[in-house]
């Protein structure tokens, strides 16, 4: 099973290093990693151009969704990982994400457990908003952008169905909402990634006002 690895990258010069370095000790290794550049005006490019094994892609149209798409488009393997740039995974990631999909031919997606860095404890509730509310009302765990995988072959079936405007859904439970209709997501609590919370520090109003708004509203437009 051959799986390539796509990161959307935008001005990550402080966290992909740290990302790539996890992925260079993988116990599987996989079979491409491919970074997409949305444009960065910080050194992102130049420190990926430093991993021999890392395949850089650029994207001048402005937005995750047209960086992740021309991430899958290009992707050569039987799945499709994906991982953010402020991202750390373990070193089984790779092989957990195989040994996921042979559970059966039915799962076509999976999505992982997802930790947010540098919260305080009181803080922790965070994480089980952003991984298990939308299971709540989907009725089955999304994909979260941070850790997740797909069969390219889904992912074929449903480009041509996806929201290409960022404003309007997540563009990761879009995803979700539509390939599950191919088959299951299967949900691998033990196959942990590390994100950074910077997100939720630098602008809690987007996490806590903004990402429901756009939850529901890509709910009722489903």
């Amino acid at each position: 099973m051959k799986i390539s690895v796509v990161i959307p990258a935008y001005n990550e010069e402080r966290y992909i290093k740290a990302c790539l370095d996890s992925l260079q000790k993988q116990v599987k290794k996989p079979y491409e990693i491919i970074v997409v550049d949305n444009n960065s005006t910080d050194k992102t490019a130049e420190i990926v151009k430093n991993y021999k094994n890392v395949k850089l892609l650029k994207q001048k149209i402005k937005g995750t969704i047209a960086t992740r798409n021309l991430g899958f488009d290009s992707a050569k393997g039987d799945i499709i990982a994906r991982c953010d740039a402020d991202t750390v995974v373990s070193p089984d990631w790779v092989k957990n994400i195989a040994n996921d999909f042979k559970k059966s031919n039915s799962i076509v997606g999976v999505s992982n457990l997802i930790v947010m860095s540098g919260i305080l404890e009181r803080f922790k509730f965070l994480f089980y908003i952003y991984m298990f509310v939308p299971r709540r009302f989907l009725g089955y765990h999304s994909l979260v952008g941070p850790s997740m995988a797909i069969r390219k072959d889904a992912w074929n079936k449903i480009r041509k169905e996806l929201c290409t405007d960022n404003k309007a859904v997540h563009e990761d439970v879009d995803v979700a909402f539509h390939i599950k209709k191919l088959g299951d997501i299967y949900f691998d609590k033990d196959n942990v990634a590390i994100t950074s919370s910077r997100r939720v520090k630098h602008n809690p109003w987007s996490f806590f006002v903004e990402y429901p708004i756009r939850f529901f509203r890509m709910l009722g437009s489903h």
